[in-house]
């Protein structure tokens, strides 16, 4: 002990030992300030609170008044759960709080911790940084300016611009939650998931990587890049199979599956779509008043399933199809596609196939197809030519060069066929058992020219994209776009901080050290 070295000061050296209110200093050399009870120590520093921290540097001074430390020159802060490392710490003992400004890198068991500035909160076992901190482990990489990361559960909170990277996926978040022990994540602000091949965003995600499970709430869109497809709903589930690559998507509440069709887009809607499969063969699904929309196509029906390999999109449960002027109905319907050409290459009608088209010059007829099977060509996507097969009937107006009406020819036979140019037959053939006749317009009553199951569902037709929703989904739509924006208008705040956050200790006690 020296009391001459500093004046003010008891000199202390050897294996110094200080102990304040819980607070114990160890070090080399010591200086004790009595009056202001002040210690500036020198020399393998540690500093000690019972079992919650230990800190080491080279230098340290402890204020025994305000119970507030400082300390520099190659610091280490240990918890029992991490080490943060940097030059200089200071350690407000009375808030429990200690916090650095010279970079600093925290290490626990999962993961690696960089930053310029921080915080770590003794009571909650929570670090804070406000700029540029870098969270890596080997499943992940965390980037943001601001985090908050609790120790004990590894639950981190980004707030502002963040990305969290890993070999799968790139996420992307302003406002989100993510447990590095689990990697689960919660997303809430302009957020997005980015895979090889698919994007999914919206108001709120839900990510598990363990699982390979995606889920969005509320303006979800998902983008699969391979197949030129966008899913759009109000709520959302993607499942992923990195093996197998036989993914999964399943929409509802306003759900939307949109795929890009040679210069066109086609829309199709159902309570509930589901697409399923690898990108080579993927299958979509819809259920529950079907409606569907292109610029030259529209229809409904109670489900769909379509195949992008084989190109067969099948209309299953009374199914209306309109082409230009033609509808068609039948008991089941298949379309069938070119995938070289993205255009629609063919059509079948299976059961009770019928063709009507609006006459245009009269007021109240339409010319009729019915059969029982319908065997349909497509050029440029419009109906070129048509093949009834099995108890073919036919009422067509027919008229001169000048738009006059001639007569309305019926027919009766095995087989028809017809071709057709801008809408219109400009040829028909009749095989087998034929009986044809052509009446004026004067012998041919109202009551006779229309065919048997004759039904115009033209009050049905789908004019637009926006046609294929029902009202009660566009309410839902209107009103939680409403909450979107409203969301939107709040005060930009951090997340609040989860249930499973705060009790993780309770839930996941540290076994008792044996005695």
């Amino acid at each position: 002990m020296n009391q001459y070295e500093i004046p003010g000061a008891t000199v202390f050296t050897g294996n110094v030992r200080v102990l304040h209110n819980g607070t114990k200093i160890n070090c080399n050399k010591a200086y004790y300030f009595t009056e202001e009870n002040y210690v500036k120590a020198f020399g393998n520093v540690q500093i000690n609170q019972g079992d919650t921290i230990t800190m080491n540097s080279r230098y340290a001074e402890y204020d025994g008044k305000d119970e507030f430390a400082f300390a520099t020159g190659d610091v280490n802060l240990h918890s029992p759960e991490s080490t943060l490392t940097t030059d200089t710490i200071f350690f407000d003992k009375k808030k429990q709080i200690a916090y650095y400004n010279s970079y600093g890198t925290i290490v626990n068991k999962e993961n690696t911790l960089k930053s310029k500035s921080g915080r770590y909160f003794l009571n909650s076992k929570k670090y804070q940084f406000t700029s540029a901190v870098t969270v890596t482990n080997p499943k992940s990489t965390i980037k943001t300016n601001h985090l908050d990361y609790y120790e004990n559960s590894g639950h981190a909170y980004v707030f502002g611009p963040s990305t969290i990277t890993s070999n799968d996926n790139v996420i992307y978040t302003e406002n989100g939650f993510y447990d590095t022990k689990n990697d689960v994540g919660k997303l809430q602000k302009n957020s997005k998931i980015t895979y090889n091949n698919k994007i999914i965003e919206g108001d709120d995600l839900y990510y598990d990587q363990k699982r390979n499970f995606s889920k969005g709430i509320n303006n979800v869109k998902i983008t699969d890049t391979i197949n030129n497809m966008v899913a759009k709903g109000h709520y959302a589930e993607m499942y992923r199979n990195t093996q197998t690559r036989k993914d999964s998507i399943i929409l509802t509440k306003r759900a939307v599956v949109i795929t890009k069709v040679e210069n066109d887009s086609l829309y199709m809607h159902g309570k509930k779509i589901l697409v399923t499969g690898p990108p080579e063969d993927r299958v979509i699904r819809a259920f529950n008043n079907v409606r569907f929309y292109k610029t030259d196509m529209s229809g409904k029906c109670d489900s769909i399933h379509s195949n992008n390999k084989t190109g067969i999109t099948q209309l299953i449960g009374k199914p209306v199809l309109w082409n230009n002027d033609n509808q068609m109905t039948g008991d089941v319907m298949h379309l069938i596609g070119n995938n070289k050409t993205e255009k629609l290459d063919s059509l079948k009608v299976l059961n009770n196939a019928f063709i009507v088209q609006k006459d245009t010059l009269s007021e109240n007829g339409y010319n009729q197809i019915k059969g029982q099977n319908l065997y349909g060509k497509f050029k440029d996507n419009k109906l070129s030519q048509v093949d009834v097969i099995k108890n073919a009937e036919v009422i067509y107006y027919m008229y001169n060069d000048n738009n006059e009406l001639v007569g309305i020819d019926k027919k009766v036979c095995s087989k028809l066929n017809f071709e057709f140019e801008d809408d219109q037959i400009i040829s028909q053939t009749a095989f087998n058992q034929v009986e044809a006749n052509t009446y004026p317009e004067s012998e041919f009553p109202e009551n006779a020219r229309k065919l048997r199951g004759f039904v115009w569902r033209g009050d049905e037709r789908i004019h637009s994209k926006e046609d294929i929703f029902p009202e009660d989904e566009n309410i839902l739509h209107e009103k939680i776009l409403i909450e979107s924006k409203k969301k939107a208008l709040e005060e930009d705040i951090p997340m609040e901080v989860l249930k499973e956050t705060l009790e993780y200790d309770k839930k996941n006690p540290k076994p008792k050290k044996k005695e």
